[in-house]
C-alpha cells in the first residue's frame, strides 16, 4: 500500500476519533490539539523509524518515552487515556507499510473499540466520585448506607481512602449505579 494512501486512512480515522468519538463524549477543547499532535508525531516518527534501518524496539521505546511525557504532564481521566493511546497507535499502525490492508483494518478495529467502550449507553447508570464526607465513619456498613441514600444509588465498591477523626470527615472512593435510571448521565 502507499505511504499517501496510509497518511490518508491516518489522516480520517484520526478525525473520525476526534471529531465524531472524543469531543462529542467528553468535550475537551484542549485535548484536540493534544491528540492530533501526538498522531501527527507518532505517524512521522513511524515513517522514519520504517525507513530507516533500526529495530523494532527503539520505536517501542520511542512509544513509551512519548506516552510517559505526555501523560505525566497533565492530569487525564481514564477515557482520555485511552483516546490518547488510540491517537498514538493510529499514528504507529499508518505509518508502518505493510504490503496488505492490514494498517486500514486495524485502524478500523481501534476506532470500533472506542466507539464500544465508550459509548454513552454502555452501562450509563454506573458512577465513580471520590467523595469527602463532613463526618469521620469508622462503621464502614454506616458509611455505605448513608453514601447510598445521599446519591440515590446501589454501591458497588466502596473505598475508604482517608479517616479524619480530628476535623470529622472521611475521604471516600465510590462506584455505585444510580437507581433513579431518568437521572442525567456523566
Amino acid at each position: 500500500m502507499s505511504d499517501g494512501l496510509l497518511v490518508l486512512f491516518d489522516a480520517i480515522a484520526v478525525l473520525i476519533m476526534v471529531f465524531c468519538l472524543y469531543f462529542p463524549r467528553h468535550g475537551r477543547k484542549e485535548m484536540i490539539v493534544a491528540l492530533f499532535a501526538i498522531n501527527i508525531g507518532v505517524l512521522g516518527v513511524s515513517f522514519t523509524l520504517a525507513d530507516a534501518a533500526v529495530s523494532a524496539g527503539l520505536g517501542l521505546g520511542l512509544f513509551g518515552v512519548l506516552s510517559i511525557i505526555r501523560l505525566r504532564s497533565s492530569e487525564l481521566g481514564q477515557q482520555e487515556i485511552a483516546y490518547y493511546f488510540c491517537s498514538l497507535a493510529l499514528g504507529l499502525v499508518g505509518g508502518v507499510n505493510v504490503d496488505s490492508w492490514i494498517s486500514p483494518i486495524l485502524m478500523g478495529a481501534i476506532l470500533i473499540a472506542i466507539f464500544i467502550g465508550d459509548h454513552p449507553k454502555l452501562f450509563p447508570e454506573s458512577r465513580h466520585q471520590i467523595m469527602r464526607i463532613d463526618k469521620a465513619y469508622t462503621d464502614e456498613q454506616q458509611l455505605r448506607t448513608d453514601l447510598e441514600e445521599m446519591l440515590n444509588g446501589t454501591i458497588r465498591r466502596l473505598q475508604v481512602k482517608r479517616v479524619d477523626l480530628v476535623n470529622n470527615s472521611c475521604v471516600v472512593d465510590v462506584r455505585f449505579t444510580i437507581n433513579d435510571s431518568s437521572s442525567d448521565s456523566n
